[in-house]
């Protein structure tokens, strides 16, 4: 094997759980499997590109982007599930216990926000990035990225506080928002 190849299958076992992971929790009904593949396609082609340092940041907006293909068909999706829900003859009986009504909460008040506010608080709840690091998935400064993840926090607990309080219920029962990297 010549250093390309030496560099890529490093890069590949090394990085290919977590890219795994990254895209599986951003996909609704697609194939995990294809998006992992582009993105190390992608990773494959310009590995020149790849930063020595930061290879799994720079993954990850590879991923992004290669994922932002794939949003017209999650939306269709979501407005479709939308539409079965208002449906009365469709409609689901709810779990009355704090714990899922908290979860549900938090999972509508996510839905809410700007897909860019959820993938802010996505890289740093769920991916664990630091600041610097998700600054490099987004493409902006680590600054930049600190100012838009306080707003994203601070629009998430604003939504959380309607949806809790248009139910009648208090936000307390909602999980805490540091899993939610506030």
């Amino acid at each position: 094997m010549d250093l390309a190849e030496d560099r890529f299958t490093e890069l590949y076992e090394r990085h290919h759980g977590d890219v795994w992971r990254y895209v599986s929790r951003r996909v609704v009904g697609a194939d995990v499997g294809d998006v992992v593949a582009e993105v190390f396609l992608v990773a494959w082609r310009r590995l020149g590109d790849v930063p020595a340092g930061a290879a799994l940041p720079w993954l990850y907006g590879v991923a992004r982007l290669v994922l932002a293909n794939e949003a017209r068909g999650r939306r269709r999706w979501r407005e479709l599930t939308l539409r079965m829900a208002a449906e009365p003859d469709r409609s689901v009986v709810a779990d009355h216990a704090d714990e899922v009504i908290g979860q549900r909460d938090v999972a509508v008040a996510f839905d809410q926000l700007s897909a860019a506010d959820q993938e802010i608080l996505r890289l740093v709840a769920w991916e664990r990035l630091s600041p610097a690091e998700a600054a490099v998935v987004l493409g902006c400064s680590r600054a930049t990225f600190a100012m838009r993840l306080m707003r994203a926090r601070r629009r998430l607990r604003a939504r959380l506080g309607a949806v809790s309080d248009g139910a009648g219920r208090s936000s307390l029962t909602a999980p805490s928002m540091s899993e939610w990297g506030a």
